[in-house]
């Protein structure tokens, strides 16, 4: 377990920085609700008029008015972005940063097995989003408290759930893909989780694009969906599992098999 703890250890500054940030404007977007609590609904109204870019953000289902409405839209697209971003960039790098610091070679003449090094750099992976989630969760809720907001608790917890999935799921492709790279790979990654984004959006503006869904994580971590359903869309889940389940599977084969430099 020595690489786990030693992943963890250099990735410390990255995940304490992520995490404040996300962590910090969510609590301040949770802070300013009861501020604008009173228009909130005339401005609801307002964006649920707008045609497909009400549609694209899912605001023609769900009410500004409401905090879970609110929560969903501002807050939602704080920790499911930025989620997404810390999670492409950390799967992005996981696998291919030993040939970029050229420090391969050291690795790799341990006596350890190059799948111990896979599994060990992935569950270091998901610690961190763990951890990310973990500290999110409890400053959401302690802001919540604070407001004296009391929204429902299992939709809440089904939207911070479908977030977390989403930030693994993209982690697990980008790893995947990571096997695959020898240098520098954070354009890929962040970009993988801006991709993922906008296909979501254009998913949402036109039927015809509607097939979309089954290819973006943030399908199933549709705010206005979830509250409206209480529910997340099981279709898109599986797929989305399996894809990261995929992903995993290929990061263990090609990089068993690669020739490392």
């Amino acid at each position: 377990m020595t690489l786990l703890k030693h992943e963890l250890s250099q990735g410390k500054q990255m995940l304490f920085i992520w995490t404040a940030v996300i962590a910090g404007m969510l609590g301040v977007c949770i802070f300013i609700y009861p501020e604008i609590k009173g228009e909130m609904s005339d401005i609801g109204s307002m964006f649920s008029n707008l045609g497909s870019f009400s549609a694209a953000f899912g605001m023609d289902k769900i009410s500004f008015g409401t905090f879970l409405g609110f929560f969903s839209v501002e807050c939602g697209n704080i920790l499911g972005l930025g989620g997404a971003f810390f999670a492409a960039l950390l799967g992005i790098s996981s696998l291919s940063k030993e040939e970029k610091e050229q420090t391969a070679e050291f690795l790799l003449t341990h006596p350890i097995h190059r799948s111990s090094i896979v599994l060990q750099k992935l569950f270091a992976l998901v610690l961190q989003i763990l951890i990310l989630n973990a500290i999110v969760t409890g400053v959401t809720a302690l802001s919540i408290y604070a407001i004296g907001e009391s929204p429902d608790i299992k939709t809440l917890a089904l939207l911070l759930l479908a977030y977390l999935i989403l930030q693994l799921e993209t982690a697990a492709v980008c790893f995947g893909i990571s096997a695959f790279l020898s240098g520098s790979g954070s354009g890929i990654g962040l970009g993988t989780a801006a991709l993922f984004y906008f296909l979501n959006i254009l998913a949402n503006l036109t039927e015809e694009l509607r097939f979309l869904k089954f290819i973006t994580p943030f399908s199933y971590a549709e705010g206005a969906d979830i509250i409206t359903e209480n529910s997340l869309h099981l279709q898109y889940l599986s797929i989305g599992l399996a894809a990261a389940a995929i992903s995993i599977l290929a990061a263990f084969y090609w990089y068993s098999k690669k020739d490392i430099v």
